[in-house]
């Protein structure tokens, strides 16, 4: 019966300038980050590099979730499991993290 509940497909993308970084410490915060975004719902978390800016990266995280917690989702941001993370993130980035979500258009 629980698989019956309407689900919603989101894209959430972190984006940030990091002049200096090295893309591998990167990759490795966003693979031992997984277990945290699977806890979500994430399915796939990938980190992409500008080939033209190489200081400005996106963090992108595709998540599905049951439709009633998107519905919530300022009350899932307000967790303090979410914040802790996004205080985490915000820190490493004294230019500040834009962040967006994205359904896809069918």
């Amino acid at each position: 019966m629980a698989n019956d509940v309407p689900k919603v497909r989101r894209t959430l993308q972190l984006k940030f300038t990091l002049p200096g970084a090295n893309p591998a410490h990167l990759i490795s915060m966003v693979k031992a980050a997984q277990p945290f975004y699977e806890v979500f719902g994430a399915g796939r978390a990938r980190l992409l590099k500008n080939v033209d800016d190489p200081a400005r990266f996106i963090h992108e995280i595709e998540y599905e979730l049951h439709e009633v917690i998107e519905l919530n989702r300022q009350r899932v941001a307000s967790d303090p499991r979410v914040q802790a993370y996004l205080q985490s993130w915000r820190s490493l980035f004294p230019g500040g993290v834009e962040i967006d979500v994205y359904e896809e258009v069918e």
